[in-house]
C-alpha cells in the first residue's frame, strides 16, 4: 500500500509539473508581441530620410541672422544637431572644427543646429573656435531634427548630405573623426563622377 501511495503522490507531482508548464508555455505562446525599441523606430525613421532631398528649415545663426538651409546648395553638408549641455557633442566639436579646416577648401561644410539658448551657444562657440556656421533654435531646431530622420530626439545627430541635396547618411550618437573622413571620402569620390545624362 506504501508503494502505491508514493507512486500516486509522484503522478500527482508530474502531473502537477506538467500542467504548470503547459500553462507558461501556453501564456508565452498568446502573450502580447514587444513593441519594437526605441532603437528600431529610430533605425526606421533614418532609413526613411536617407535617399531623400534634404528637409528645408530656417533658423537664425548666433548673431541674429535669419539662414535657410539652401544657402549651402552645392556643397557636401554635415548637419549636426546638438546643444551645449551634451556631453558627447562636446567632445564631437573639436573634431568638427578639424575636419572644416581640413576639408573647407574641397567644397565641404559642417552646419551646427543647436537646440539650446543664443547665448549658451554664443559662448560655447567662442570658447571653442568653432569655425562653421552654428544655427539656433528651440523648437524649430527640434522639428528640423524630427524632418531629418531624429524621430528619437537624441543628441548629438549628424545628416550627410550631398551637393545635388540628397541625404546620404544619418548617424545617432557621437560620430569619430575617423567615421567621418571615411563618409567624406566616399561623398567627395561620388561627386567628383559627372552624372549620366
Amino acid at each position: 500500500m506504501k508503494q502505491w501511495s508514493l507512486l500516486l503522490a509522484g503522478l500527482i507531482v508530474v502531473g502537477i509539473a506538467g500542467m504548470a508548464g503547459y500553462r507558461l508555455q501556453l501564456q508565452q505562446t498568446n502573450a502580447p508581441q514587444p513593441l519594437p525599441t526605441a532603437t528600431d523606430a529610430a533605425e526606421d525613421s533614418v532609413k526613411a530620410v536617407v535617399g531623400q532631398p534634404r528637409p528645408a528649415f530656417e533658423l537664425p545663426d548666433t548673431d541674429g541672422k535669419l539662414r535657410h538651409i539652401k544657402e549651402w546648395d552645392g556643397q557636401i553638408l554635415a548637419v549636426n544637431f546638438w546643444a551645449t549641455w551634451c556631453e558627447p557633442c562636446k567632445v564631437e566639436v573639436p573634431e568638427f572644427i578639424e575636419l572644416q579646416d581640413a576639408y573647407r577648401d574641397a567644397g565641404v561644410t559642417f552646419i551646427g543646429v543647436a537646440i539650446d539658448s543664443k547665448d549658451n551657444v554664443t559662448v560655447f562657440a567662442e570658447d571653442f573656435g568653432i569655425n562653421y556656421p552654428l544655427l539656433v533654435g528651440q523648437q524649430a531646431a527640434i522639428d528640423a531634427a524630427r524632418d531629418y530622420g531624429n524621430k528619437a530626439g537624441a543628441l548629438p545627430y549628424t545628416v550627410f548630405v550631398e551637393p545635388g541635396g540628397e541625404v546620404v547618411y544619418a548617424h545617432y550618437g557621437r560620430i569619430h573623426q575617423a567615421e567621418v573622413e571615411e563618409i567624406l571620402t566616399v561623398m567627395l569620390a561620388a561627386a567628383a563622377v559627372p552624372p549620366l545624362d
